[in-house]
């Protein structure tokens, strides 16, 4: 009987000691980030036929004292263009926990195309950029982190969305987990939008 106490006992601090560290380990977490299935705003993009839209659930731990870059790289038959397509930057809440949606959006009109970036409360002014579709291309644009919650580290560049035209009438597919392969798309198509974040001190 006493045998059985014992282990009893040892076994239940053992499953109190993995509780304690999986609450410190969610505590201590960076930030999270998952796509937003049911988002509204994308929801009335497509309704209104306005572009496309990437919309995530955004959580910042310790947003006090971290700053958020967001940024959409730009590419044109192979090559980088010189300057970011558009950018945002914020930090240094006045909150020590920031939570809400962000995201990257082209609206598209007969002649012009408009790109926008926005994070919890803040927004960039959307900027003119090509018309985006070409005749005669494919377009596609896909989330590139899966259907999950992802937890992101200090310092990382995490890849979240890419919109891309073909250089003709077909469009293969690629592994955006893969820098070679991302690397292979851009060189393949004729236009690559690749939205970015990255999370750092200040």
């Amino acid at each position: 009987m006493r045998n059985k106490f014992f282990i009893f006992s040892i076994l239940s601090t053992l499953f109190l000691l993995f509780l304690s560290g999986c609450t410190n380990q969610k505590e201590t977490e960076l930030a999270t980030i998952s796509i937003n299935t049911d988002s509204k705003y994308v929801s009335t993009f497509k309704d209104l036929n306005l572009g496309i839209l990437f919309d995530y659930n955004f959580k910042l731990n310790n947003a006090d004292k971290s700053w958020v870059d967001l940024w959409v790289e730009s590419y044109k038959d192979g090559q980088l263009e010189s300057n970011s397509l558009t950018t945002l930057s914020y930090g240094q809440s006045p909150n020590e926990v920031e939570e809400g949606n962000i995201g990257f959006g082209i609206i598209k009109n007969d002649d012009e195309s408009f790109a926008f970036l926005y994070g919890p409360n803040v927004k960039a002014t959307p900027q003119k950029i090509d018309k985006i579709h070409s005749v005669g291309n494919i377009s596609g644009w896909n989330y590139a982190i899966e259907d999950e919650t992802v937890e992101l580290e200090l310092d990382e560049t995490y890849l979240l969305g890419v919109y891309r035209e073909s250089k003709g009438d077909s469009m293969r597919t690629y592994d955006f987990h893969d820098e070679n392969e991302v690397k292979k798309m851009i060189d393949d198509d004729h236009l690559v939008y690749l939205l970015k974040l990255k999370i750092h001190k200040k």
